[in-house]
């Protein structure tokens, strides 16, 4: 399973919108995500902006495949794009992929086998 965190940085005007449109996200979005292998989805949101993604996902590269052969992504990506600051294309592939350094259970797992 690939662990994926990404960054993306939210117009400070708009936080409350987009915090409110995410509470209430759109239920064929969520099934498409959940179809097309986006598990243990989450988004932290500081209040400068600083948006923070993490899921989990057999392979990115056809999770966001996936997500790009349905219409209802295409909806959602056009309407989010407008929150961002600096992007570079749709939000979910415009995001700037962070480098994991540390996992408990991965070091864990080594620890105990050596």
């Amino acid at each position: 399973m690939q662990r994926v965190c990404f960054q993306l940085q939210v117009k400070p005007e708009r936080l409350n919108e987009y915090t409110a449109r995410h509470a209430a996200v759109w239920p064929e979005m969520l099934e498409a995500l959940r179809d097309t292998g986006w598990t243990n989805y989450s988004l932290f949101l500081r209040e400068d902006g600083l948006l923070i993604g993490y899921f989990e996902t057999e392979s990115l590269a056809a999770a966001q495949a996936g997500m790009a052969a349905t219409t209802v992504n295409a909806r959602w990506q056009a309407e989010m794009a407008h929150f961002f600051v600096g992007l570079e294309g749709a939000p979910d592939r415009g995001f700037l992929q962070l480098h994991e350094v540390f996992n408990l259970e991965d070091q864990l797992r080594r620890a105990r086998s050596a």
